[in-house]
């Protein structure tokens, strides 16, 4: 994908920042992947709307930390894998690419569960054979791979507005308070003083950034072949930045359709205890009173996991190649990942069932949180490397909110991880 998409020098600003458009939307998707549901499904149906404020501060964060992905991979045409493996030593290096593999399998775990689910919901497939059949995916991405990083950039566009239209119309179907929705984006004092509404919170903005986007990010950016010199690197970064804001602020809008689809429909129904994505489907058509609001519920979930699996793909092989300097056919490199999060997969959805796959999707976010600093720590660090940057280190308010919003996000994917370790 090295620098193979053309940007034009001679056309005006709007077609050269078109060109720069679809790597924020491979970085998107793991914004909104299954992994994400529970936690806007047990925050919207447990206390309405007022979680809103927490989705929002998380997708700022989120637009900051993939802003300085997108900088440091244009300015030093390294990826965050490559430029660990040049600056620490060999064991600290095997060790982060270790925790870089854990974490994408894990997310990829989220994916092929999600998936399954919504392979059942709408077809009435055993959720076993659901997860088997997800397998199947990595057809569709070597196909895609083999055609240009472009078709990848339009399927998985394609697909996020495809799951934005399905809530869209969800949120028609339940007739949402919009006065309430608006105020729930307000900061509230209960967020901090209830226990209940802060362990949510965490969870969501936990599932929110994802370790294995930070590496994809810094290598996509560099799929355009962008000018060597200053000023159009400096070109390069400004529109990278705006294409990834522009993507997770569609993220913010299906993560907040969800937890709004759940608290003006479980929440306003009294039925406050809703967590679990085949619950949530089951009571969702009774409850809206039309069949429409359940399907449209289950395809965007197909969507999600559809989508997720491809970019989980790509960023394992841009970990493998800068972590290693290791290339694998992207054939070899799918099945050896899907592999290792089918297997558990399998074994539980076979002894326990639908009560078995919800606890393993819960455990993927606690080994995703348990990576998230391992990714952020050592970005922020490169973000605040002006020697290797030079002129086009970010600037100091952009490093001061970056390494602000590390240390929440650290902080509180270590207390989700401690509360979920202590039961």
């Amino acid at each position: 994908m090295h620098r193979s998409v053309r940007v034009p020098d001679a056309a005006g600003w709007l077609r050269r920042m078109l060109a720069f458009v679809g790597p924020g939307y491979l970085v998107a998707v793991g914004y909104m992947d299954p992994g994400n549901w529970a936690t806007a499904l047990a925050g919207g149906s447990a206390f309405g709307y007022t979680l809103l404020t927490v989705a929002l501060v998380s997708s700022l964060m989120a637009m900051l930390l993939q802003a300085l992905c997108a900088r440091i991979g244009i300015a030093t045409g390294r990826d965050l894998a490559q430029l660990c493996r040049d600056r620490f030593p060999t064991g600290v290096n095997r060790a982060l690419w270790l925790l870089a593999e854990i974490a994408i399998c894990a997310t990829d775990l989220a994916e092929l569960i999600g998936t399954a689910i919504a392979l059942e919901l709408l077809f009435g497939v055993p959720l076993i054979v659901g997860v088997v059949l997800t397998a199947l995916d990595a057809l569709l991405i070597l196909w895609l791979q083999h055609r240009s990083v472009r078709w990848l950039e339009a399927l998985v566009a394609g697909l996020i507005f495809l799951v934005f239209g399905c809530f869209a119309a969800q949120l028609i179907l339940a007739q949402p308070d919009w006065a309430a929705v608006l105020a729930g984006y307000v900061p509230s004092l209960s967020i901090v003083t209830d226990e209940r509404q802060l362990y949510i919170a965490i969870g969501i903005l936990g599932a929110t950034v994802m370790p294995h986007n930070l590496y994809l990010h810094t290598a996509v950016v560099q799929s355009r072949a962008y000018g060597e010199g200053m000023a159009a690197k400096r070109e390069a970064i400004r529109f990278a930045a705006i294409d990834s804001s522009v993507a997770l602020s569609l993220a913010l809008l299906v993560n907040s359709a969800i937890l709004i689809t759940a608290a003006a429909v479980f929440h306003a129904g009294g039925r406050t205890e809703v967590a679990e994505i085949q619950e949530a489907h089951e009571l969702l058509a009774p409850m809206v009173g039309t069949a429409a609001a359940a399907t449209l519920f289950a395809v965007a979930l197909l969507a999600c996991g559809l989508n997720a699996t491809v970019t989980a793909t790509l960023a394992g092989q841009v970990v493998m190649e800068g972590f290693l300097g290791l290339r694998l056919p992207p054939a070899v490199r799918r099945l050896v990942t899907r592999l290792v999060a089918i297997v558990p997969a399998v074994v539980v959805t076979w002894l326990y069932g639908a009560s078995g796959t919800a606890q393993l999707l819960i455990l993927s976010q606690v080994l995703l949180c348990l990576q998230l600093p391992f990714a952020v720590v050592p970005l922020m660090l490169f973000a605040s490397d002006r020697s290797r940057l030079g002129p086009l280190a970010a600037p100091r308010w952009q490093l001061v909110l970056g390494w602000a919003a590390t240390a929440v996000i650290v902080a509180m994917n270590l207390k989700l991880l401690a509360d979920a370790l202590g039961g």
